[in-house]
């Protein structure tokens, strides 16, 4: 059968649907097939029903419209991770023999883009097949893609439609992947880990907030170094691990996540990573050096107690163990503590119990040095706040008088955690909230 016949895109499916409709498509015809003459036609409709039944539902966790069928093959392509799509991804066209395995491949995914259903559909009176070839999806986020990607896929599967040859699908999926990627990297900006028998597993985020960080309202000069060393990393030129610390509320996280949306189209990707994961580190660089995309692995709110000893193995993986770390791979981190690891007064004075007071500083602060760049995040003034506040309102659309909103917020901070761009944020969304209700 067809799929059998396939070099490089041999492995592009493991649920079996691929081989049930190229089976359909090569002998529907035949009045037996093999499962003898009574029998043969229904088993086919039968077949023919379930391969329905699989593509609706991968509708449903996938949010793809249009042409199922087209959706369904155009996603077995972007996710297929083999030579020829790893080597593209980021990079585009490469040289040598493996074009012609590739186009190989292509010219059979070319015939079942183009096959005619309805001699089928006719023989075996499945006519509701039509169902799948043009499908409305609903406006709902799937379980498997978010809006986004669910849009790219089935634009990629209009375009595929679109090429007269196997060579123009080719070039087409190939110019996906110098845009995109392939496979989970390929499609999504942000993955945490999820530690299975396996090992440390790669897991998509699929719903991130659409943060950028014009949205953060000031910290300009936070802002600023936190670009150049960002740009440096995805152009290709020498950058640093990074700790952006500062007190809570002021926008550090919401950075992170604004850097990940803002360099997705770069190639940069971001691996959000707790404390008790650490010993999956190794795991995770290894899954991710040899790959085309630059990555940044992000721990949030870092910080140790004294009695906490992971960042002695973070120490060393971050800089300082005997493997190198890979030149796309940078650790960005956000704490309130400057130094990461609680300190107290009696390291500063030296105890008495310990003979060398001064290695313990040391060995404390060592983790905070492995950062190049440190950024400082501090909380806003009064005058600060208030125009955050402003700002805010008037992105949101809320016309309150500017003294009100003011006095208003003035009294909000008071109750809610103080002076910061998260209590601005919590004042603007709860006056939003009462619009709602009127």
């Amino acid at each position: 059968m067809k799929e059998q016949e396939l070099i490089i895109y041999r492995e592009a499916e493991s649920g079996g649907l691929l081989g049930d409709m190229a089976w359909l498509m090569e002998h529907w015809r035949e009045e037996d097939a093999g499962w003898g003459a009574d029998g043969g036609r229904e088993k086919k409709r039968s077949l023919l029903y379930g391969c329905m039944h699989r593509l609706l539902e991968m509708a449903g966790h996938h949010g793809f419209y249009g042409n199922l069928w087209h959706c369904y093959l155009a996603n077995l392509l972007v996710n297929n991770e083999n030579s020829y799509s790893m080597a593209c991804e980021m990079r585009g066209e490469v040289q040598g023999t493996i074009n012609h395995a590739v186009l190989h491949d292509m010219a059979i995914f070319k015939e079942w883009y183009d096959y005619d259903f309805r001699g089928m559909m006719d023989c075996l009176d499945v006519w509701e097949f039509e169902l799948v070839l043009d499908y409305d999806g609903c406006e709902r986020e799937s379980k498997v893609y978010n809006r986004r990607i669910c849009q790219r896929i089935c634009g990629l599967a209009e375009r595929f439609r679109q090429d007269r040859s196997p060579e123009e699908m080719k070039a087409t999926l190939t110019e996906f992947y110098r845009e995109y990627g392939v496979g989970k990297f390929g499609l999504h900006k942000a993955f945490r880990i999820a530690h299975g028998e396996q090992g440390a597993d790669i897991v998509p985020i699929l719903n991130m907030a659409h943060v950028h960080l014009d949205d953060l309202v000031g910290y300009e000069i936070p802002k600023k170094k936190l670009i150049e060393n960002t740009e440096a990393f995805v152009e290709g030129r020498k950058a640093n691990n990074c700790l952006l610390f500062g007190d809570a509320g002021t926008g550090k996280s919401s950075s992170m996540k604004a850097i990940a949306n803002t360099y997705y189209n770069k190639g940069l990707r971001m691996i959000e990573l707790y404390k008790h994961q650490f010993r999956d580190l190794n795991d995770v660089i290894a899954q991710i050096k040899n790959r085309n995309y630059k990555f940044i692995i992000y721990m949030d709110d870092l910080s140790f107690e004294e009695f906490e000893t992971e960042y002695k193995y973070l120490k060393a993986v971050i800089e300082g163990g005997l493997e190198k770390k890979p030149e796309n791979v940078l650790i960005y981190a956000t704490s309130n503590r400057r130094h990461l690891i609680k300190e107290t007064f009696a390291d500063k004075e030296g105890r008495r119990d310990q003979l060398h007071a001064g290695d313990t500083v040391q060995e404390k602060l060592s983790l905070a040095f492995r950062f190049g760049v440190t950024i400082f995040f501090g909380a806003p003034d009064k005058r600060q706040f208030q125009e955050i506040v402003s700002a805010l309102a008037e992105r949101n659309g809320i016309g309150m008088p500017k003294e009100e909103l003011l006095a208003e917020a003035n009294r909000w901070e008071l109750s809610h955690g103080g002076l910061s761009g998260r209590t601005a944020q919590q004042f603007i969304d709860y006056l939003l909230g009462l619009e709602k209700q009127e």
